[in-house]
């Protein structure tokens, strides 16, 4: 299995790397764009980027008929969606009504739901050590995201607290989200760059109308097109190295490793904006490097 896994691995790392880029780039260079407003902007210019790709790569003979998909194969294309687009939904939700010391960590679990999820749904069939190392990413995102206090005082908030709660939903869809992708890719047949298209399409027409509504609700930010045309490249090369890696590796594995761009964006953070906590935060790149090289065996 090493032998297909390390491949797989090098591109989710590759991916972890540019979404670390891509948030860290909206705290540096975004400010005050609505978030349903930035993502339907951003998707917009990464489809414009993409287009070329798809127009080359994609055709009709390499693409499942749509009159021979069931009923699992049309509920996998829309959990991939959903789950993109209502996980952050639900975490903007959240972010709105908590702290983000409280809300941030937990929506960062997503690994934890990924694991039983694949195993329930597609049968996975994973090497003891690779749950040791979904283990250990897993605390390295939590480690990263986390600001201070008891470490377990989230975890409890999302008993009684609706923005923990919410946090939580959140992390649930995007493990639903990641989980689909794998099963659209692998029981579907759809080549990746078929599903960059449904991610990046879908997720943009989901919330185009709460767009459109927060558009004429606030237009007082000022960030350049140009920002978002770099941006829409970012993203448009994170989901190709996404889909990729989602196509080489199982959910439980590739999930982990794309989720330490959380990682890479607090380092970055602590490096060049001089942000709080960058002892934790390396201790987080560590743990982050360790379990990774773990899943690689």
């Amino acid at each position: 299995m090493s032998a297909l896994v390390t491949p797989g691995i090098a591109v989710a790392v590759a991916a972890a790397v540019l979404w670390g880029v891509y948030l860290f780039a909206l705290k540096r260079y975004v400010a005050g764009v609505p978030a349903t407003v930035l993502t339907v902007l951003v998707n917009v210019c990464a489809l414009t980027w993409y287009a070329p790709i798809a127009v080359t790569r994609l055709s009709a003979d390499v693409l499942p008929d749509p009159a021979t998909l069931g009923a699992p194969a049309v509920l996998a294309l829309a959990g991939a969606v959903l789950g993109v687009g209502v996980g952050f939904v639900l975490f903007v939700n959240a972010l709105a009504l908590g702290e983000v010391s409280y809300v941030t960590p937990i929506n960062k679990v997503v690994p934890v739901f990924v694991l039983p999820l694949e195993l329930l749904l597609l049968g996975a069939d994973l090497p003891p050590l690779a749950f040791v190392g979904v283990a250990v990413v897993t605390a390295a995102v939590y480690v990263a995201n986390y600001r201070g206090g008891d470490p377990l005082e989230p975890l409890r908030r999302a008993v009684s607290a609706q923005p923990a709660q919410l946090a939580l939903l959140s992390a649930v869809a995007y493990a639903v989200g990641d989980v689909a992708k794998r099963a659209v890719l692998d029981r579907v047949g759809l080549p990746p760059e078929a599903l960059v298209v449904v991610v990046l399409g879908g997720v943009l027409l989901l919330l185009f109308p709460l767009a459109v509504r927060d558009w004429e609700a606030d237009r007082s930010w000022e960030t350049p097109a140009p920002t978002f045309l770099a941006l829409g490249l970012v993203v448009a090369t994170a989901e190709h190295l996404t889909s990729v890696a989602f196509a080489a590796l199982p959910a439980s594995i590739a999930s982990p490793v794309i989720n330490t761009q959380a990682v890479v964006a607090v380092v970055l953070g602590g490096v060049f904006l001089g942000e709080r906590r960058l002892g934790a935060r390396l201790v987080a790149a560590a743990l982050a490097v360790v379990g990774v090289g773990l899943l690689a065996v």
